[in-house]
């Protein structure tokens, strides 16, 4: 479980900036909110800022939001929380290197660390800002320590901004960067104050925390043909990059005389069927198998041929490779792939094939075209097939990409396999290679 805590610090991020960070805030939790069909979801968001008092002229430190130890996420509160921050403590002088982040009172016992009773719980705080002390004194160096000691990482998010110093800037960011460089729990990332660069870290901390509630989905690639031996396919891990549509249509029985909904499942199979509105009994033949519940109010009756379609979550999902192609082309077949020796342990084997297949694809600059009876976007079977595209990288995952749409979705090999690469160190050389 990773509870994140976000810490804005207001004096360093101009007006325009600050409004795309409390946008993205509030995209983040609009996406954690959405992220489980469960009714309850986990408090593990944080948020803290940064701000220096006129009238005492001291930096000080606010908690705008914070998880509660049992409660259950309050989106309500959070945009509330992110609203109200304040938005007239930028301070164009901030660049001094001697500003206060306040960062030893976060790592607390009074704040962190009484956030979470779980006993496997990860804390991650994150900083954002425009303007990082030169140096860290000994107080937070030791508040960085101690916070290594209980699995706390901590991220600076350097946003760059025109100045007309910037080389005493650079300095300063250097000279920061050194005095964490000997803390494996901190890491310093500079970004554009881009509002795509947003986009993109609202993604990656959505996956932070999203990485304890759902377990990647299975997945296997069938081929026509053999690969090595009598092996025909590739297992491997399915992790969506983008938050999946969550599905509202659920199946429902309803009477054919009214229309109507047949709620309690387990007492008409025990008791029989009985209208809603007469109450008499029904028949089988006069109930309607094939509705579809869509939100709270709204029934669709759907072709009697539709009640044998699968509306239940999949847990694994085969794709047919129907053919190898160009990706700047849609023209090109599938040539067939040599075998090798099967004598190699079968994990093994697939990881190399996995990454094997990869590097071919890579270096011809080609993907290959899949099919399934799985819509990915709502993760459940669908009565006609769905078409993507499995697109190489250099040394590392796959992205399956739906044709229709281009949604990416991320594939990769289990981390167990990973482990066995490094083990044996033998890289697989695919022959398809010498396909021209």
């Amino acid at each position: 479980m990773v509870l994140v805590c976000f810490v804005i610090d207001l004096r360093s991020l101009p007006p325009q900036l600050l409004r795309d960070v409390k946008q993205s805030l509030l995209e983040l939790a609009n996406f954690y909110a959405i992220s489980s069909e469960s009714e309850s979801l986990r408090d593990k968001i944080g948020l803290c800022y940064v701000f220096r008092n006129r009238i005492s002229s001291s930096d000080e430190l606010k908690i705008a939001y914070s998880p509660s130890p049992r409660g259950n996420f309050d989106l309500r509160d959070f945009h509330h929380a992110v609203n109200h921050l304040p938005t007239d403590s930028f301070l164009p002088e901030i660049d001094d290197p001697g500003a206060d982040l306040k960062l030893s009172n976060i790592l607390s016992d009074q704040v962190l660390y009484s956030w979470g009773v779980d006993k496997d719980i990860v804390r991650k705080v994150i900083v954002l800002s425009s303007c990082f002390p030169q140096y860290v004194d000994s107080h937070l160096q030791k508040s960085l320590m101690d916070a290594a000691d209980k699995c706390v990482s901590v991220e600076f998010l350097l946003f760059e901004q025109k100045s007309g110093h910037l080389t005493d800037t650079l300095q300063n960011v250097s000279n920061f960067l050194r005095s964490i460089s000997d803390l494996d729990n901190c890491s310093l990332q500079t970004y554009l104050p881009n509002v795509r660069v947003l986009h993109g870290l609202v993604k990656q901390w959505i996956e932070d925390l999203k990485d304890d509630m759902e377990k990647p989905l299975q997945a296997r690639f069938l081929f026509k043909t053999n690969l090595v031996g009598s092996m025909n396919q590739i297992s491997c891990n399915l992790y969506v990059s983008v938050n999946k549509i969550v599905d509202g249509f659920s199946p429902c029985q309803t009477c054919r005389c009214h229309g109507m909904l047949l709620e309690d499942g387990i007492r008409n199979k025990i008791h029989g069927y009985s209208c809603p509105v007469t109450g008499h009994g029904l028949e089988t033949c006069n109930v309607i198998e094939s509705s579809v519940k869509v939100g709270e109010k709204t029934l669709l009756f759907l072709p009697s041929f539709q009640s044998s379609m699968k509306f239940q979550r999949i847990a694994s999902i085969d794709f047919h490779v129907i053919e190898r192609i160009n990706l700047g082309s849609l023209s090109e077949a599938c040539h067939e792939v040599e075998a090798a020796s099967d004598d190699i342990d079968q994990l093994e084997l697939n990881a190399q094939v996995f990454q094997g297949l990869c590097s071919a694809l890579h270096s011809l600059d080609q993907g290959l075209v899949c099919s399934s009876n799985c819509n990915i976007e709502t993760m459940r079977e669908v009565a006609f097939h769905c078409y993507y595209i499995l697109q190489p990288s250099d040394n590392g995952p796959m992205l399956l990409r739906d044709q229709r749409k281009s949604l990416v979705f991320l594939t990769s090999i289990d981390v167990f396999f990973l482990q066995l690469l490094r083990k044996f160190g033998t890289p697989f050389k695919p022959p398809c290679q010498r396909l021209n």
